[in-house]
């Protein structure tokens, strides 16, 4: 479990393919970080198979490379991280599996006063998941909707220190980016399915 609240900016520093799958040691400045622990790596959650000073090993299995942009990482592709939420820990952002709900694509940025503006077309099965001014997560941020604009069409706003502190300043038309829709809003869906099925 995670809150969408970036603890640091990794980059890859080696891709390879094994047995594991796709694999990436990502340097990052983490002490202590162990064996079988989980770090969310561009909002998706990992599982650490190596560690040493200043760098870890994860792998991504063909199940995650389908739902994830994750294949198409090279060595020098910046991550945003975060590791795992400890029992007692602030909880800053909101509720974040680290399970990719889709990709979605970058379609403008601007700047409006003093917020940087992105919007960003998602999947389908997404949009009955967002509602204006709810949370989201793209890339592993956690993010307030700011607006749905258009159909199929999420926009957010993005402050000063969130764009210094992570990877989303970089973004421009074309991206595509992770988006983990609310945990909440999921579950609710499921349940209230039963009742609006004619």
């Amino acid at each position: 479990m995670f809150t969408g609240l970036i603890t640091a900016v990794g980059e890859v520093r080696e891709v390879s393919v094994t047995d594991a799958g796709r694999e990436f040691v990502v340097a990052a400045p983490y002490e202590g970080v162990v064996l079988g622990e989980s770090i969310a790596c561009q909002g998706a959650c990992l599982t650490v198979r190596e560690t040493g000073p200043g760098w870890f090993r994860v792998a991504a299995v063909v199940t995650t490379l389908d739902r994830t942009v994750i294949g198409h990482w090279t060595v020098g592709t910046r991550l945003n991280l975060e590791r795992a939420l400890a029992v007692g820990d602030r909880l800053g952002g909101h509720l974040v599996q680290g399970h990719v709900d889709g990709v979605g694509v970058v379609r403008a940025t601007a700047q409006h006063d003093d917020a940087w503006l992105i919007d960003v077309e998602v999947p389908a099965a997404i949009v009955p998941l967002l509602v204006p001014l709810g949370s989201v997560t793209v890339d592993g941020v956690s993010l307030t909707v700011n607006a749905l604009p258009s159909p199929g069409v999420l926009q957010l706003s993005i402050i000063e220190h969130t764009l210094r502190h992570t990877t989303l300043g970089s973004l421009r038309a074309g991206d595509r980016v992770h988006v983990e829709a609310d945990m909440l809003a999921k579950h609710l869906q499921r349940l209230a399915a039963p009742l609006l099925t004619p």
